[in-house]
């Protein structure tokens, strides 16, 4: 009997050259293709021949798990954060990934400014459900516009004074003229299983679930 396929959901950029030794370590290997910068395909098999792999922007990946289209995936905290899908589980925190979820301004405003004062803020963020949560935790109220990228140039063009967004060297920050003036959460990347197929196929899940965290546990 042929198994059911196994898709595991994998994020483009910088997250995707730290999954993948990981996969490498507990035995799966993409297939050629899959390294092809040329390829417009999104699907690809894997040296296991009922497994494969598609690569999609990092939000997707929880929403791919969650909906049951893959059964495991790698994200990082900040999606589940955003999402709060019920139907994922995050058993394993993975140690790649690693930035910080921040609040910047323009530095020219900074120090001036007193946060502990406000009481509404406008945000470009592409974070809406976490910074009204942040802000809304001590009072203040958060009008959220919602931006896919490019978050830097809102400031610039007067679209807002603050941005939430992820911070890793703070390289591109500094190049904008803005300052992180509020930390909001460490963000690392995760692995994620669809809790149905974990109930379903929890020896196949569990296998390769173990054999991660393993590989993780040992630092490779």
């Amino acid at each position: 009997m042929i198994p059911d396929p196994l898709v595991i959901a994998l994020p483009k950029g910088r997250i995707l050259s730290e999954a993948l030794p990981l996969l490498s370590a507990v035995g799966i290997e993409p297939a050629p293709e899959f390294n092809d910068p040329a390829s417009r395909a999104l699907r690809f098999g894997t040296n296991h021949p009922h497994i494969d792999l598609i690569r999609v922007r990092s939000f997707d990946v929880a929403t791919f798990v969650a909906f049951g289209a893959a059964q495991l995936g790698i994200c990082g905290q900040d999606v589940l954060m955003e999402f709060s899908y019920p139907e994922l589980y995050a058993p394993l925190d993975l140690g790649i990934g690693a930035c910080r979820l921040a609040v910047a301004e323009p530095e020219a405003l900074s120090g001036e400014d007193d946060p502990g004062r406000w009481s509404h803020v406008r945000v470009a963020t592409k974070y809406p459900e976490v910074t009204r949560r942040h802000f809304a935790a001590r009072g203040v109220q958060a009008e959220c516009i919602k931006l896919n990228g490019a978050m830097e140039l809102a400031p610039a063009l007067g679209l807002c004074r603050r941005i939430v967004d992820l911070v890793s060297t703070g390289s591109t920050l500094r190049a904008n003229g803005l300052v992180e003036i509020e930390h909001i959460a460490d963000i690392t990347s995760r692995l994620i299983v669809n809790r149905p197929a974990l109930k379903t196929r929890s020896a196949e899940l569990n296998r390769w679930i173990d054999g991660i965290s393993e590989v993780v546990a040992n630092g490779r």
